[in-house]
């Protein structure tokens, strides 16, 4: 049950300023509906992305660690950790923000860095297996990344979602049904003031025609 609004002089100015009120209260939630319909939209496909990348990047550590047990089952472990220490993985990860019904959120770009003994294939002992394994974990590490910017992506939207909830409530079921109920309880007591007012003014006018007709 919603309560009134607290008036402290109950005036029809006070009443006009209430109805403004209930005016721009109704515009805001129309407006914070809105948002939150674009919030929950996003949400969901940020949801269907982020478990197909999951599903992908699953799908490619398997592929990667089946290449990895091939390439050390044909080189060895004590070959393979010489190569993999004498080689570097180098990426570049650049952030910037994207802006979604007001909520910033982050986006890495991945790009790939020359640097000198980023190949793993440095002596004639190696194989494409190797070359392999490596192309296979650096497209692990970009897919890692992808996921990354995704479940962070969940969680500021969630956050937002929930804030934006609770405005749309206190909106929807404490301050518009409060003025709609102080709106009410003025309009009806101007009114019954008014009945009042032209009653008495009928019953000042019928003693003014009675005195009138006694005087003759």
């Amino acid at each position: 049950m919603s309560t009134k609004v607290q008036v402290t002089r109950p005036t029809k100015i006070e009443l006009a300023r209430l109805k403004r009120r209930h005016k721009l209260a109704t515009r805001i939630q129309k407006i914070v509906k809105d948002r939150l319909s674009i919030l929950i939209m996003e949400f969901l496909d940020t949801v269907k992305e982020c478990s197909s990348v999951k599903e992908r990047l699953l799908a490619e550590y398997k592929e990667a660690y089946r290449a990895l047990s091939v390439t050390t089952g044909y080189h060895g472990y004590a070959f393979l950790e010489k190569e993999l220490l004498a080689s570097q993985m180098a990426l570049k990860v650049s952030t910037s923000t994207r802006n979604v019904a007001g909520v910033r959120i982050p986006a890495f770009e991945i790009e790939d860095v020359e640097v000198p003994g980023s190949a793993v294939r440095t002596t004639p002992d190696t194989s494409a297996l190797i070359d392999n394994s490596t192309r296979l974990s650096r497209q692990c590490l970009r897919t890692t990344i992808e996921l990354a910017e995704l479940q962070n992506s969940l969680e500021l939207l969630g956050a937002e979602i929930n804030k934006v909830k609770r405005v749309n409530n206190a909106l929807e079921y404490i301050v518009i049904p409060s003025l709609e109920a102080t709106i009410k309880y003025l309009t009806m007591k101007f009114e019954e003031r008014d009945r009042e007012e032209t009653a008495r003014l009928k019953y000042v006018k019928l003693l003014i025609e009675q005195r009138e007709a006694y005087a003759y």
